[in-house]
């Protein structure tokens, strides 16, 4: 996949086949959407491209109003390349562009980067006038020299599928659900940073993970069996999302990871967390005994959850 920016072009020599979106978790129907793409493409003998932006437009036309993101851009990137389109066309989304009717976007894509075909997704929406049909993008593309062809809804086992679902779903701790919908775990990245340092004291160290991108969504506070990346390398454990009101560490948000059956100096170190499933939500038990008892079944859950989440991805 080549990647290309707001300054490059492409000369008339070859034609591309195009969608527009966010791409935001690269869920089911976004890979519906792909594979739609390419096929439009590989039909009309032109290569396929996906144009997304480098930032949400809602940080522009509306900042407070913004969802938080469901992946990095960096995460996006590798996503959508996993998917294999020919091109990917990367945009600032600023002022000017914001600005820009359906009419001028598609001018654009077509005078710089030579787009024959638009492949829509389904009820999507681009352009200044949000109220604009589908038949009127077919009519502004005619004059062009644009097709504009619509792509098949995803209508498989886990629809509707959306980003806004996607982001309900993860907020609403039901990782499981939203995993099922984007066709892999919602995956969270930080740092390993020092924390309260009194897991090891009843049994079940912790790695604090800090230094999260901004901007990017949490899944509601409470315990989750999740998958562990340190170095490279897969482990299984569980993750505390909250305030840890059993040891009274304060208001401060923390997230706790236990990774099982690893001892090993990690401080500093890049970490990443894939959220399987909701275990359960946190909540104040009267001594650290009852901590170590639940803490000691959380871990045999979390244990038989990701067995089998590892036995169905062989």
């Amino acid at each position: 996949m080549k990647i290309l920016n707001a300054t490059d072009h492409i000369d008339g020599s070859v034609k591309l086949a195009a969608s527009i979106g966010m791409f935001d978790g690269m869920h089911r129907g976004h890979v519906t959407l792909i594979n739609a793409l390419k096929e439009q493409a590989t039909l009309r003998g032109q290569q396929s491209a996906v144009v997304t932006f480098k930032q949400h437009p809602q940080l522009v036309v509306n900042p407070n109003g913004s969802p938080r993101a469901l992946m990095t851009l960096d995460k996006k990137i590798a996503a959508i390349a996993a998917a294999a389109p020919d091109y990917l066309i990367l945009l600032d989304f600023d002022d000017s562009l914001s600005q820009y009717t359906a009419q001028q976007f598609m001018e654009l894509l077509h005078d710089r980067y030579s787009v024959e075909t638009l492949v829509m997704g389904y009820n999507h929406r681009f352009g200044h006038e949000r109220n604009t049909t589908f038949a009127h993008y077919v009519e502004q593309g005619e004059r062009l020299g644009v097709e504009v062809v619509k792509a098949p809804e995803y209508l498989g086992q886990y629809a509707p599928v959306s980003s806004s679902i996607v982001r309900q779903l993860i907020a609403g701790g039901r990782v499981e659900d939203a995993m099922n919908c984007m066709g892999h775990p919602f995956e969270l990245e930080g740092k390993v940073v020092h924390g309260f340092h009194n897991g090891r004291g009843i049994g079940f160290p912790t790695a604090n993970v800090g230094e999260l991108p901004p901007g990017l969504i949490l899944p509601h506070n409470g315990a989750y069996a999740v998958m562990v990346a340190i170095d490279g390398e897969w482990h299984k454990g569980m993750v505390n999302i909250g305030h840890r009101p059993t040891l009274d560490n304060g208001k401060q948000l923390s997230i706790e990871v236990n990774i099982f059956d690893f001892d090993s100096d990690i401080y500093g170190k890049p970490i990443a967390l894939q959220f399987i499933r909701f275990l359960r939500l946190e909540f104040k038990l009267g001594s650290i005994e009852q901590l170590r008892e639940q803490l000691t079944y959380d871990k045999a859950l979390s244990q038989q959850i990701l067995d089998k989440y590892l036995a169905n991805q062989s």
